[in-house]
């Protein structure tokens, strides 16, 4: 059965760091493209980063690059989200999504109708 799960949210201050965890299990991470998403209130889901299914390509939108940047340890099959430099507009909750693309896919897109699989999510709140 595949599953991700989300963990790493809390409270931070403004310009602070998280790093969020997405635990894959019931597939391997290199033949699924992962993405992370968030959304907050009365706001549509947004995507946030992705990693291809071969590892070598990560996309973002102009609101995080330069502050988020997105890997993956295959051997203990989890993707990260390291977020730098937070700000309360960042508050959201955060999902990471999966879909299947075959090994060595070289690309991955932000749009969250792309994946067939989610985790619980993560509440993730900028705040002084």
């Amino acid at each position: 059965q595949l599953q991700l799960v989300e963990s790493g949210g809390g409270l931070v201050q403004p310009g602070g760091s998280l790093r969020l965890s997405c635990a894959a299990s019931g597939f391997t991470l290199d033949y699924y493209a992962i993405g992370w998403f968030r959304q907050a209130p009365g706001k549509e889901r947004e995507g946030v980063s992705c990693i291809s299914s071969s590892g070598g390509s990560t996309n973002y939108p102009d609101s995080v690059k330069g502050r988020f940047t997105i890997s993956r340890d295959i051997t203990k099959n989890t993707v990260y989200l390291q977020m730098n430099r937070l700000k309360p507009e960042d508050t959201a909750i955060y999902y990471c999504a999966a879909v299947k693309k075959g090994v060595l896919f070289r690309l991955c897109v932000l749009w969250s109708g792309e994946y067939d699989y989610w985790g619980q999510g993560t509440q993730v709140t900028v705040s002084s």
